[in-house]
Protein backbone atom coordinates (compact mmCIF):
# COMPACT_ATOMS: atom_id res chain seq x y z
CA UNK A 1 0.00 0.00 0.00
CA UNK A 2 1.38 3.36 -1.05
CA UNK A 3 0.63 6.48 0.98
CA UNK A 4 0.01 9.99 -0.39
CA UNK A 5 3.31 11.89 0.04
CA UNK A 6 1.48 15.06 1.11
CA UNK A 7 0.64 13.30 4.40
CA UNK A 8 4.33 13.56 5.37
CA UNK A 9 5.78 17.08 5.72
CA UNK A 10 9.40 15.89 5.40
CA UNK A 11 8.84 14.71 1.80
CA UNK A 12 8.97 18.26 0.37
CA UNK A 13 12.25 18.90 2.22
CA UNK A 14 13.78 15.66 0.88
CA UNK A 15 12.76 16.43 -2.69
CA UNK A 16 14.06 20.00 -2.40
CA UNK A 17 17.44 18.62 -1.27
CA UNK A 18 17.70 15.96 -3.98
CA UNK A 19 20.66 17.63 -5.71
CA UNK A 20 22.67 17.89 -2.46
CA UNK A 21 21.97 14.22 -1.69
CA UNK A 22 22.79 13.19 -5.28
CA UNK A 23 26.10 15.09 -5.19
CA UNK A 24 27.22 13.24 -2.07
CA UNK A 25 26.03 9.90 -3.46
CA UNK A 26 27.98 10.49 -6.69
CA UNK A 27 31.24 10.85 -4.74
CA UNK A 28 30.94 7.39 -3.18
CA UNK A 29 33.07 4.57 -4.53
CA UNK A 30 31.63 1.20 -5.51
CA UNK A 31 33.67 -0.30 -2.65
CA UNK A 32 31.74 1.85 -0.15
CA UNK A 33 28.64 -0.29 -0.78
CA UNK A 34 27.97 -3.74 0.65
CA UNK A 35 25.70 -6.54 -0.50
CA UNK A 36 22.34 -6.73 1.25
CA UNK A 37 22.70 -9.73 3.62
CA UNK A 38 19.48 -11.54 2.71
CA UNK A 39 20.84 -12.88 -0.56
CA UNK A 40 17.94 -15.29 -1.02
CA UNK A 41 15.79 -12.25 -1.90
CA UNK A 42 17.60 -11.18 -5.07
CA UNK A 43 19.21 -12.64 -8.15
CA UNK A 44 22.18 -10.22 -8.19
CA UNK A 45 23.35 -6.72 -7.45
CA UNK A 46 21.46 -5.31 -4.45
CA UNK A 47 23.92 -3.18 -2.52
CA UNK A 48 23.50 -0.66 0.25
CA UNK A 49 25.38 2.19 1.87
CA UNK A 50 23.90 2.82 5.30
CA UNK A 51 23.87 6.06 7.26
CA UNK A 52 21.50 4.86 9.99
CA UNK A 53 20.42 1.27 10.55
CA UNK A 54 17.55 0.56 12.91
CA UNK A 55 18.31 3.60 15.05
CA UNK A 56 22.09 3.21 15.05
CA UNK A 57 24.29 5.83 13.40
CA UNK A 58 27.03 4.53 11.11
CA UNK A 59 29.61 7.21 11.87
CA UNK A 60 32.12 6.43 9.12
CA UNK A 61 29.43 6.61 6.42
CA UNK A 62 27.83 9.74 7.87
CA UNK A 63 31.24 11.44 7.64
CA UNK A 64 31.37 10.56 3.92
CA UNK A 65 27.91 12.10 3.36
CA UNK A 66 27.62 14.84 6.01
CA UNK A 67 24.88 16.88 4.34
CA UNK A 68 22.76 13.82 3.62
CA UNK A 69 23.23 12.72 7.23
CA UNK A 70 22.16 16.18 8.45
CA UNK A 71 19.08 16.06 6.22
CA UNK A 72 17.92 12.61 7.32
CA UNK A 73 18.65 13.39 10.98
CA UNK A 74 16.12 16.24 10.73
CA UNK A 75 13.28 13.83 9.86
CA UNK A 76 11.11 13.03 12.88
CA UNK A 77 10.95 9.30 13.59
CA UNK A 78 13.72 8.30 11.16
CA UNK A 79 15.22 4.95 12.19
CA UNK A 80 16.96 3.80 8.98
CA UNK A 81 18.53 5.78 6.14
CA UNK A 82 20.94 4.92 3.36
CA UNK A 83 21.43 4.43 -0.35
CA UNK A 84 19.99 1.31 -1.95
CA UNK A 85 21.45 0.40 -5.33
CA UNK A 86 20.01 -2.16 -7.72
CA UNK A 87 22.21 -3.43 -10.56
CA UNK A 88 21.06 -3.64 -14.18
CA UNK A 89 18.66 -6.55 -14.77
CA UNK A 90 18.41 -7.23 -11.02
CA UNK A 91 15.20 -8.41 -9.36
CA UNK A 92 14.33 -8.40 -5.66
CA UNK A 93 11.91 -11.27 -5.10
CA UNK A 94 8.49 -10.79 -3.47
CA UNK A 95 8.94 -10.45 0.29
CA UNK A 96 7.55 -8.63 3.32
CA UNK A 97 9.22 -6.29 5.82
CA UNK A 98 10.13 -7.04 9.42
CA UNK A 99 7.84 -4.80 11.44
CA UNK A 100 4.60 -2.87 11.34
CA UNK A 101 6.30 -0.14 13.40
CA UNK A 102 7.72 1.70 10.36
CA UNK A 103 6.83 2.92 6.90
CA UNK A 104 9.40 2.95 4.11
CA UNK A 105 10.26 5.99 1.99
CA UNK A 106 12.26 5.99 -1.25
CA UNK A 107 13.72 9.13 -2.84
CA UNK A 108 14.82 8.47 -6.42
CA UNK A 109 18.52 9.41 -6.75
CA UNK A 110 19.42 7.87 -10.12
CA UNK A 111 16.52 6.17 -11.85
CA UNK A 112 16.78 4.89 -15.42
CA UNK A 113 13.69 3.82 -17.37
CA UNK A 114 12.47 0.32 -16.54
CA UNK A 115 12.75 0.44 -12.74
CA UNK A 116 9.63 -0.40 -10.77
CA UNK A 117 8.33 -1.38 -7.36
CA UNK A 118 5.22 -3.48 -6.75
CA UNK A 119 3.52 -3.20 -3.37
CA UNK A 120 0.48 -5.46 -3.08
CA UNK A 121 -1.37 -5.17 -6.38
CA UNK A 122 -0.02 -1.71 -7.30
CA UNK A 123 3.15 -1.11 -9.32
CA UNK A 124 4.89 2.26 -9.57
CA UNK A 125 7.98 3.49 -11.36
CA UNK A 126 10.58 5.41 -9.40
CA UNK A 127 11.25 8.97 -10.52
CA UNK A 128 14.49 10.85 -10.03
CA UNK A 129 14.10 13.48 -7.31
CA UNK A 130 10.68 12.22 -6.19
CA UNK A 131 9.57 10.24 -3.14
CA UNK A 132 7.04 7.62 -2.39
CA UNK A 133 6.08 6.01 0.90
CA UNK A 134 4.78 2.50 1.33
CA UNK A 135 4.02 -0.17 3.89
CA UNK A 136 6.74 -2.76 3.40
CA UNK A 137 4.90 -5.36 5.52
CA UNK A 138 2.72 -5.81 2.45
CA UNK A 139 4.30 -8.14 -0.11
CA UNK A 140 6.52 -6.15 -2.44
CA UNK A 141 9.19 -6.70 -5.06
CA UNK A 142 11.49 -4.50 -7.13
CA UNK A 143 13.19 -4.79 -10.47
CA UNK A 144 15.62 -2.90 -12.65
CA UNK A 145 15.02 -3.78 -16.28
CA UNK A 146 17.57 -1.26 -17.54
CA UNK A 147 21.27 -1.33 -18.37
CA UNK A 148 22.20 1.16 -15.61
CA UNK A 149 22.12 1.13 -11.80
CA UNK A 150 19.01 2.31 -9.98
CA UNK A 151 19.68 4.14 -6.71
CA UNK A 152 17.27 5.43 -4.10
CA UNK A 153 17.70 6.99 -0.69
CA UNK A 154 15.84 4.51 1.50
CA UNK A 155 14.38 5.59 4.84
CA UNK A 156 12.34 3.85 7.50
CA UNK A 157 10.14 6.20 9.49
CA UNK A 158 8.33 5.28 12.70
CA UNK A 159 4.60 5.06 12.10
CA UNK A 160 2.89 7.72 14.14
CA UNK A 161 0.05 5.29 14.96
CA UNK A 162 2.15 2.27 16.02
CA UNK A 163 3.48 1.05 19.34
CA UNK A 164 4.92 -2.13 17.80
CA UNK A 165 8.53 -2.97 18.63
CA UNK A 166 11.06 -2.68 15.85
CA UNK A 167 12.50 -6.15 15.26
CA UNK A 168 14.98 -7.31 12.63
CA UNK A 169 16.16 -10.74 11.49
CA UNK A 170 19.41 -12.09 12.94
CA UNK A 171 21.30 -11.97 9.60
CA UNK A 172 20.58 -8.26 9.33
CA UNK A 173 21.30 -7.68 13.03
CA UNK A 174 24.70 -9.40 12.72
CA UNK A 175 25.68 -7.29 9.72
CA UNK A 176 24.45 -4.16 11.49
CA UNK A 177 26.58 -5.00 14.49
CA UNK A 178 29.66 -5.39 12.27
CA UNK A 179 28.96 -2.07 10.50
CA UNK A 180 28.43 -0.02 13.65
CA UNK A 181 31.15 -1.44 15.90
CA UNK A 182 33.98 -1.48 13.36
CA UNK A 183 36.62 1.28 12.99
CA UNK A 184 35.10 4.73 13.27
Amino acid sequence: MFYPPDQFPFIAMLEQNWSVIHDEYSRLAATDFMAWPERQLYNKGWEVFGLYAWGRRIDKNCRLCPETARIVESIPGMVTAGFSQLAPEAHIQPHVGYTTAVLRCHLGIEVPEGCSLRVGSETRNWQTGRCFIFDDTIEHEAWNRSEAHRTVLLLDIKRPDSNSPIGIPSAVANQLEAMTTGPK
